[in-house]
Protein backbone atom coordinates (compact mmCIF):
# COMPACT_ATOMS: atom_id res chain seq x y z
CA UNK A 1 0.00 0.00 0.00
CA UNK A 2 1.31 3.67 -0.69
CA UNK A 3 0.70 6.20 2.18
CA UNK A 4 -0.65 9.58 1.12
CA UNK A 5 1.65 11.92 3.41
CA UNK A 6 -0.53 14.47 5.32
CA UNK A 7 1.32 18.24 6.29
CA UNK A 8 -0.39 21.43 7.74
CA UNK A 9 1.36 24.56 8.57
CA UNK A 10 1.10 28.09 8.81
CA UNK A 11 0.48 31.00 5.84
CA UNK A 12 -0.49 34.72 6.94
CA UNK A 13 -2.46 35.19 3.68
CA UNK A 14 -5.02 32.25 1.92
CA UNK A 15 -5.04 33.99 -1.22
CA UNK A 16 -1.19 34.47 -1.31
CA UNK A 17 -0.72 31.03 -1.11
CA UNK A 18 -3.91 29.70 -3.20
CA UNK A 19 -2.08 32.14 -5.68
CA UNK A 20 1.30 30.40 -4.81
CA UNK A 21 0.31 26.67 -4.71
CA UNK A 22 -2.48 26.99 -7.50
CA UNK A 23 -0.33 28.60 -10.20
CA UNK A 24 3.26 28.34 -9.33
CA UNK A 25 3.46 25.26 -8.10
CA UNK A 26 1.01 23.72 -10.30
CA UNK A 27 -1.06 22.04 -7.17
CA UNK A 28 -4.49 21.27 -6.93
CA UNK A 29 -6.72 22.90 -4.73
CA UNK A 30 -9.26 20.61 -2.60
CA UNK A 31 -11.57 21.60 0.46
CA UNK A 32 -11.13 25.63 1.85
CA UNK A 33 -12.76 27.37 4.30
CA UNK A 34 -11.98 31.07 5.74
CA UNK A 35 -9.18 29.71 7.48
CA UNK A 36 -7.65 26.93 5.67
CA UNK A 37 -7.24 25.59 2.60
CA UNK A 38 -6.30 21.94 1.41
CA UNK A 39 -4.42 21.04 -1.64
CA UNK A 40 -3.17 18.12 -3.28
CA UNK A 41 0.87 18.24 -3.29
CA UNK A 42 1.87 16.08 -6.01
CA UNK A 43 -0.01 12.89 -4.60
CA UNK A 44 -0.20 14.33 -0.60
CA UNK A 45 -2.36 16.23 1.23
CA UNK A 46 -1.28 19.98 2.21
CA UNK A 47 -3.05 22.26 4.77
CA UNK A 48 -2.66 25.60 4.55
CA UNK A 49 -3.93 27.23 7.56
CA UNK A 50 -4.21 31.08 8.68
CA UNK A 51 -1.31 31.67 11.50
CA UNK A 52 2.15 32.51 12.45
CA UNK A 53 4.77 30.15 9.75
CA UNK A 54 7.43 28.14 11.36
CA UNK A 55 10.71 29.92 12.48
CA UNK A 56 13.18 28.73 10.47
CA UNK A 57 17.05 28.71 10.06
CA UNK A 58 19.56 27.45 7.99
CA UNK A 59 21.04 24.66 10.94
CA UNK A 60 20.75 21.66 7.82
CA UNK A 61 24.60 21.04 6.46
CA UNK A 62 24.33 19.24 2.82
CA UNK A 63 27.30 19.46 1.26
CA UNK A 64 29.02 22.27 3.45
CA UNK A 65 26.14 24.34 2.55
CA UNK A 66 23.80 25.97 5.39
CA UNK A 67 20.39 24.45 4.16
CA UNK A 68 16.85 25.51 6.02
CA UNK A 69 15.02 23.83 8.44
CA UNK A 70 12.54 22.65 8.97
CA UNK A 71 11.71 22.25 5.11
CA UNK A 72 9.62 19.97 3.06
CA UNK A 73 8.83 19.46 -0.51
CA UNK A 74 8.95 16.40 -3.08
CA UNK A 75 10.36 13.93 -5.23
CA UNK A 76 9.63 14.39 -8.88
CA UNK A 77 10.10 12.30 -12.17
CA UNK A 78 13.08 14.24 -14.12
CA UNK A 79 10.50 15.73 -16.70
CA UNK A 80 8.78 17.07 -13.68
CA UNK A 81 11.18 18.54 -11.78
CA UNK A 82 12.65 19.98 -15.00
CA UNK A 83 9.76 21.76 -15.86
CA UNK A 84 9.28 23.42 -12.63
CA UNK A 85 13.11 24.14 -12.55
CA UNK A 86 12.55 25.79 -15.26
CA UNK A 87 8.93 27.86 -14.74
CA UNK A 88 10.65 28.81 -11.54
CA UNK A 89 13.66 30.79 -13.37
CA UNK A 90 11.16 31.84 -15.80
CA UNK A 91 9.77 33.52 -12.60
CA UNK A 92 12.83 34.74 -11.36
CA UNK A 93 12.24 33.04 -8.82
CA UNK A 94 15.29 33.79 -6.23
CA UNK A 95 16.75 30.01 -4.78
CA UNK A 96 18.48 29.32 -1.46
CA UNK A 97 20.31 26.60 -3.66
CA UNK A 98 19.34 26.40 -7.54
CA UNK A 99 18.98 23.98 -9.76
CA UNK A 100 21.69 21.84 -9.88
CA UNK A 101 22.70 18.07 -9.50
CA UNK A 102 23.94 16.63 -6.29
CA UNK A 103 26.41 13.41 -5.97
CA UNK A 104 26.71 12.98 -9.86
CA UNK A 105 28.04 9.58 -10.81
CA UNK A 106 27.23 8.12 -7.23
CA UNK A 107 25.04 6.33 -5.80
CA UNK A 108 21.77 8.93 -4.87
CA UNK A 109 22.63 10.89 -7.90
CA UNK A 110 19.95 13.30 -7.68
CA UNK A 111 18.40 16.78 -9.10
CA UNK A 112 17.48 19.60 -6.31
CA UNK A 113 16.96 22.93 -5.69
CA UNK A 114 15.35 25.05 -2.55
CA UNK A 115 13.59 28.09 -2.94
CA UNK A 116 11.28 30.00 -0.37
CA UNK A 117 7.17 29.95 -0.82
CA UNK A 118 5.73 33.44 -0.18
CA UNK A 119 5.78 33.21 3.82
CA UNK A 120 9.13 31.62 4.23
CA UNK A 121 8.58 28.49 4.40
CA UNK A 122 11.39 26.16 2.67
CA UNK A 123 10.93 23.72 -0.19
CA UNK A 124 13.01 21.18 -1.41
CA UNK A 125 12.46 19.63 -4.93
CA UNK A 126 14.50 16.34 -5.97
CA UNK A 127 14.61 13.77 -8.54
CA UNK A 128 16.63 10.96 -8.66
CA UNK A 129 18.47 9.51 -11.50
CA UNK A 130 17.31 6.25 -10.10
CA UNK A 131 14.30 6.27 -7.59
CA UNK A 132 15.07 3.04 -6.17
CA UNK A 133 18.03 4.96 -4.55
CA UNK A 134 15.85 7.14 -2.34
CA UNK A 135 16.45 5.54 0.73
CA UNK A 136 19.51 3.81 -0.19
CA UNK A 137 22.70 4.52 1.99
Amino acid sequence: MNSIFHLAFNVTDLEVACNFYTHVLGCEQGRRTNTWVDYNFFGHQLSLHLGQPFHVEPTGKVDNIAVPMPHFGAILPLDQWQALAEKLQTLKTTFIIPPGIRFEGQAGEQHTMFFNDPFGNPLEFKSFANVDQVFQS
